[in-house]
């Protein structure tokens, strides 16, 4: 081996160093394989790949526990916007039965109100009837004391004590 250092040395070429007959490019291969060796050894791989499953299960779990909140926010979102739509319709009935309650309430006071008016023409209609009833009474009894004044003073002008002998023998004979 001698004559090799110095050919290369001779060449101008620096010669490479080497332990135990090893150059440094089989120790770097050497140290690979110890490395490799140990990790096989230690089951490293196995660790990597449990510590992968773990980070793969997590992730999945995850997305199904996201999957199940979309499905619950999807879920409430449908409830939300049925309960809207049927809070609309029920508004929309309640204003459509206030106005059918409005026009019977005003159909009903019309009603009220023609049947009052009627009611309060009767009465007065009767109670000008009634004034002209007790008018014509009034009149007719004013008419009547004024012949009977009148018939007093037309009897006692005309007939005295002596007339009335022969009608009061003439009604009391046709008896």
């Amino acid at each position: 081996m001698p004559d090799l250092l110095i050919l290369a040395a001779a060449a101008g070429e620096a010669a490479e160093p080497r332990a135990l007959g090893l150059a440094p490019g089989a120790w770097i291969a050497l140290a690979m394989l110890v490395l490799l060796g140990v990790a096989l050894w230690k089951k490293v791989p196995g660790m990597l790949t449990a510590g992968l499953d773990k980070s793969i299960a997590d992730i999945r779990k995850q997305l199904d526990d996201a999957r199940a909140l979309r499905a619950e926010a999807e879920a409430l979102r449908r409830e939300y916007a049925d309960k809207i739509a049927n809070a609309e319709k029920d508004a929309a009935a309640m204003l459509e039965h206030a106005r059918h309650e409005a026009d019977a309430i005003v159909a009903k006071a019309e009603a009220d109100t023609t049947a009052v008016i009627g009611r309060r023409e009767k009465m007065a209609e009767d109670k000008i009837a009634a004034a002209e009833r007790s008018a014509i009474a009034e009149l007719r009894a004013r008419a009547a004391q004024a012949a009977a004044g009148a018939a007093r003073d037309l009897i006692a002008a005309r007939y005295d004590a002596g007339a009335d002998k022969p009608q009061v023998d003439k009604a009391i004979s046709s008896l």
